[in-house]
C-alpha cells in the first residue's frame, strides 16, 4: 500500500514489526509526522470511523509535552507512551520527526515493550539516514 509518506516496503515493515510483537491483538497502525499521517493497518473487524486527525494532533503534542516535562529527570529519557482505554490500548513511539501509534486488544507489559523496541529501532534507523 503506497502511502505517499512511506514506500510500500517501509509501510509493510512497520506493520510487520507490530504484528510480530502482538499478533492478532493488533487493531491498527498509524504512521505520522507533524504535518501528515497515514493509517497503515486496520483489522478487518473494525470500522474506519476514528478521527485520526484529532488523534495525531493529540499524540504529537503529547510527545512534545512529555519529552519536555521529564527532560533531565531521574527517570531518564522519555521512551514511549501506553494509553489504556475501555476497549483496548494505544502505544505511541515518536522521534522528533515522525512517529507510529498502534492500537491493540489486551496485552502484557512485555508485549508493549516488544512493540516499542521494534518501532524505536525502526525509527532510529530512519533518522540516521
Amino acid at each position: 500500500m503506497a502511502t505517499g509518506l512511506l514506500t510500500d516496503e517501509t509501510a509493510d515493515q512497520i506493520v510487520t514489526t507490530c504484528r510480530t510483537a502482538v499478533g492478532d491483538s493488533l487493531r491498527s497502525v498509524t504512521y505520522f509526522t507533524r504535518d501528515d499521517f497515514e493509517q497503515l493497518y486496520l483489522r478487518d473487524d473494525l470500522e474506519r470511523d476514528a478521527d485520526l486527525t484529532s488523534f495525531i494532533g493529540h499524540e504529537w503534542r503529547g510527545f512534545k509535552t512529555a519529552q519536555t516535562a521529564y527532560e533531565g529527570s531521574e527517570l531518564g529519557d522519555y521512551e514511549y507512551t501506553i494509553r489504556v482505554f475501555e476497549n483496548g490500548f494505544l502505544i505511541r513511539v515518536t522521534t522528533d520527526r515522525e512517529g507510529v501509534f498502534a492500537t491493540t486488544d489486551g496485552l502484557t507489559v512485555k508485549d508493549f515493550e516488544e512493540v516499542a523496541i521494534g518501532l524505536e529501532s525502526f525509527l532510529g534507523e530512519r533518522n540516521r539516514e
